[in-house]
C-alpha cells in the first residue's frame, strides 16, 4: 500500500498486527500482518515520481500480489462529502489512463475516475475543470503507482478518502510549501498563515480534523475489503 504521508495510515494500522519498521529505502515504511496476508505500507512524499519510487523500493524485497494506492483526495464530484470513500475505476493523468480493479467491500463507497495531477488542486474553479473531464476525485500519487503496477504486471487498486470538497477554495498555498522531498514545509505554511490568521489558521485546524476522521474511515473500509 502506497500513500504520500504516514498520517494517511493510522486508520489502517489499527487493524493490523505484527507492525514493524522495515529497511525499505523510502521516507516511511512498515511491514505488518492483516489476517493471513503480509503487507508493506510505504509513504514517500507527494507526487507521482515519489510514489513510483516507493513501489520500486518496496518490491525489491517484497513480491507483492497486489499494489494499492491509498490516502487522501479532494472531491471533484459535488455530491461527495468529507470522509466519503472513493474506489478508483481508472486513473487519469490527462494524457494517459490506467485501469484499476475493484476490491470487494460491503461498506458504503463511491466508484469513479481518479484525476492524478502534479500539484494540489486549490480552487473550486480548477476542480470544476477537472470534473468536466470526467474525474470524481483528485490527488497526486496514484498515476505513479498505477504506471509501475502496469509495467510490472501486478494487479492495481486505488482507494481514496475525501478531505476537501469540490466547492472549496484553499486559503493556504500548499503548492508553495511543497518541498523537493515531497513533504510540505510546516514552517512555511505557518509563516504564511500569520499573514491572514483569521482565515488561514481555522482552515488548517479544520483540515487537520478532517484528515484524522478520514484516515479512520479509510482504515475501517480497507479492513473490510477483499483485494
Amino acid at each position: 500500500m502506497v500513500a504520500a504521508d504516514p498520517m494517511e495510515f493510522p486508520g489502517i494500522l489499527r487493524h493490523l498486527t505484527e507492525v514493524k519498521s522495515t529497511t525499505v529505502p523510502v521516507a516511511w515504511s512498515r511491514s505488518a500482518r492483516f489476517g493471513n496476508h503480509q503487507l508493506v505500507l510505504a509513504a514517500n512524499g507527494a507526487g507521482a515520481p515519489r510514489a513510483a519510487s516507493a513501489v520500486d523500493a518496496a518490491l525489491q524485497g517484497f513480491p507483492a500480489e497486489a499494489i494499492v494506492s491509498t490516502g487522501f483526495c479532494g472531491a471533484l464530484a459535488p455530491e461527495l462529502q468529507i470522509a466519503d470513500v472513493v474506489v478508483g475505476s481508472a486513473i487519469s493523468t490527462g494524457s494517459r489512463t490506467f485501469p484499476a480493479l475493484y476490491p470487494a467491500c460491503p461498506r458504503m463507497h463511491q466508484i469513479g475516475v481518479v484525476c492524478s495531477i502534479d500539484h494540489v488542486a486549490q480552487t473550486a474553479e480548477e476542480k470544476r475543470r477537472l470534473r468536466s473531464g470526467g474525474g470524481s476525485v483528485v490527488e497526486m500519487e496514484a498515476a505513479g503507482v498505477a504506471e509501475r503496477a502496469a509495467a510490472l504486471g501486478v494487479p492495481f487498486y486505488c482507494v481514496r478518502v475525501v478531505t476537501d470538497l469540490a466547492c472549496e477554495d484553499m486559503a493556504n498555498d500548499f503548492n508553495r510549501a511543497l518541498r523537493p522531498d515531497g513533504h510540505f514545509a510546516t514552517i512555511s505554511i505557518l509563516r504564511d498563515t500569520l499573514r491572514n490568521p483569521l482565515v488561514r489558521l481555522p482552515e488548517l485546524l479544520r483540515l487537520r480534523s478532517r484528515c484524522v476522521r478520514a484516515a479512520r474511515v479509510l482504515g475501517d473500509f480497507i479492513a473490510d475489503c477483499r483485494f
